[in-house]
């Protein structure tokens, strides 16, 4: 991949921090070590097809667990590798506790990330980075709900087969409530101790109780 591949898709994950830090609430970080995103966006949903074992999921079946929402696709030379192995390294710190989180993997290339593709990709780096493939149509409307940019370009007889997309993790409480945006892992020098920091964090919340104030904080920006 060219160095000018590597710029679009670091403006690519630039652009999408840029855009959400643009509406999000004039608040205080309270010492998260990554964006803080509370009450900005809406909650965990979707419906698509579970890599592992070829069953359709939503947002339910990860409830009580702290979810990781990242799209790419496993054809990706070099961020989506870099940025999943950091994930790993980072659950691989958490010890234990690396059983109450998920990394959802949502492919942008269907057309090449089959199920079992998709499955024995996601299985390299943890048992806890799920793999998920959904319809076009859910692909784009869980894409946009989070403000993810994508786009796939056929191959022609002048052009290679190109996907772009951006780099950002979401992180989503035990409730569903979206909470942090990590803008990349996909550097060799991310700051890993300070993710699995902020895990920690939410981890050790009440259950519920980060959900809740999302919800207070996202009915605050509607009223004012």
């Amino acid at each position: 991949m060219s160095a000018g591949d590597l710029s679009r898709r670091g403006l690519l994950g630039a652009g999408l921090a840029a855009g959400v830090l643009a509406t999000r609430p004039a608040l205080a970080d309270h010492g998260w070590h990554d964006i803080d995103m509370q009450g900005v966006s809406p909650p965990l949903s979707f419906s698509m097809t579970r890599a592992g074992d070829g069953k359709t999921v939503t947002e339910t079946d990860y409830r009580g667990k702290l979810v990781l929402l990242y799209f790419g696709y496993t054809f990706c030379p070099d961020v989506c590798p870099m940025t999943l192995g950091n994930v790993a390294r980072i659950l691989q710190l958490l010890g234990k506790q690396a059983e109450q989180v998920r990394a959802l993997f949502v492919t942008v290339d269907p057309n090449r990330d089959t199920l079992p593709v998709l499955k024995q990709y996601a299985a390299a780096f943890a048992p806890e980075v799920v793999g998920l493939r959904g319809t076009p149509d859910a692909l784009t409307a869980l894409a946009r709900r989070y403000r993810v940019a994508f786009s796939v370009t056929p191959a022609t007889h002048t052009a290679p087969y190109e996907v772009t997309h951006s780099s950002a993790i979401w992180v989503f409480d035990r409730s569903g409530a979206v909470r942090l945006l990590v803008p990349s892992l996909a550097s060799a020098d991310a700051d890993l101790n300070g993710v699995a920091g902020d895990l920690r964090r939410l981890l050790a919340e009440a259950p519920g109780s980060g959900g809740a104030v999302s919800e207070v904080l996202g009915l605050l920006r509607r009223l004012i």
